[in-house]
């Protein structure tokens, strides 16, 4: 396990305070100055099958930060002793990090890309009492699961949601997941059976072990189901190998295929079906077109960064955590829940609202698709799909 920490207070700050010394006391100026700092503890991937994933959702984190407290890292002049612990991708370990923060007195923890590990450090939250942001984790079942849970990014329903948009009436038809056999991929089966089967579709899942690297197979049996539409739902260090597999047979020319689009890294996997697959989509840099977005990318280009798939889920928490820790004060975890629930605000993808029935991350989605250039795929915006027409049914 990998931990830095990193006390957020600019010299720039201390300036500040000089010059202003004259004009009113210090207690009014600081009100949070003479107050310990606030202990925040981020728990994601840096290494392991999901580090890229972490890595945006860090530098995302950093850049709200910044915007989030107009560049002090302060709120309202009390500092934030935030630490960055590695998870590696074990929910073992996040766990064992998230009861070692507690154990120090944090009250504050975000992250984990793995929607296994943040259901693990839920549980942590609820036991312990303290407040948990989950990162870019998609799992439905993360919504709604404790009063102590909330998220800074989409889930699956969200997904699916958005994929419904693409295509028109569903009454009889036979829909196909083909994904993972993991919570994610799970929750997709869900999520498909409950937004499209609610529309007349049949849908069922091909789940995939985790640990599989031969995908020929996997593929032929989507071939042999002969679906109406196939949806794909995957993540992680296999995703090229799998869409190798289904274009060795022939999917793309036989069935319409949608899935999510991935990360930068992911745009040139799918080979000569790049062109041919309808994407939904989370984010993708330059997407929102949001005034936010733009400061958010200009923090970015300044670390030699950019904009991901996952890298507004880091940016909400930060927004999420300084409006907690503003509203809510950072030692009352019963305040900062009720500051979160119901609030709206704006942010990289646009209006985000947290639905106070369950901690639902409301929020835009988009449309996408992939198109050549040079040697390489870009991605093209299609459409912006508002929160409410993605909106996920209430947990209940």
């Amino acid at each position: 396990m990998r931990v830095s920490k990193k006390y957020l207070a600019p010299a720039i700050l201390a300036v500040a305070g000089l010059a202003l010394a004259g004009c009113a006391p210090t207690e009014q100026a600081n009100p949070g100055a003479d107050l310990a700092p606030v202990k925040v503890a981020i728990i994601t991937s840096t290494t392991g099958p999901l580090a890229g994933y972490g890595a945006e959702y860090t530098q995302g984190f950093k850049a709200g930060l910044d915007y989030a407290t107009d560049g002090t890292g302060k709120v309202d002049g009390r500092a934030l002793d935030i630490s960055y612990v590695d998870d590696a991708g074990d929910a073992d370990k996040a766990v064992s990090a998230a009861k070692d923060a507690i154990g120090g007195g944090t009250q504050i923890i975000a992250g984990t890309a793995s929607s296994g590990i943040a259901l693990a450090v839920a549980e942590q939250a609820a036991q312990n009492k303290i407040l948990y942001i989950s990162g870019p984790a998609a799992a439905d079942a993360i919504t709604g699961v404790n009063e102590y849970t909330f998220r800074s990014g989409r889930q699956t329903m969200q997904d699916v949601a958005t994929a419904g948009t693409f295509v028109g009436d569903l009454a009889g038809k036979k829909v196909l997941v083909f994904a993972q056999d993991t919570a994610f991929g799970q929750g997709n089966v869900a999520g498909v059976t409950a937004v499209l089967g609610a529309k007349g579709a049949t849908v069922t899942g091909e789940l995939v072990p985790e640990d599989a690297t031969e995908f020929t197979p996997f593929a032929q049996k989507v071939s042999d189901a002969n679906p109406d539409m196939v949806f794909v739902a995957w993540a992680g260090a296999t995703t090229g190998a799998m869409w190798q597999a289904l274009s060795q047979q022939g999917i793309f020319e036989k069935f319409p295929v949608v899935t999510g689009l991935g990360d930068i890294a992911s745009f040139g996997a799918y080979g000569e079906a790049s062109e041919k697959i309808s994407f939904l989509n989370h984010y993708f840099g330059g997407a929102a077109g949001t005034d936010i977005e733009k400061t958010m990318i200009t923090y970015l280009d300044k670390n030699g960064e950019k904009a991901d798939l996952f890298t507004p889920d880091g940016f909400v928490a930060a927004q999420m955590i300084v409006h907690a820790i503003k509203e809510g004060g950072g030692d009352d975890v019963a305040k900062m829940i009720k500051s979160l629930e119901g609030w709206s605000f704006d942010s990289v993808k646009g209006k985000l609202t947290i639905r106070a029935e369950d901690h639902a991350l409301l929020q835009p989605m988009f449309q996408a698709k992939l198109k050549a250039s040079g040697d390489t795929y870009v991605p093209e915006l299609i459409k912006i799909v508002d929160a409410d027409t993605v909106a996920p049914p209430v947990t209940k």
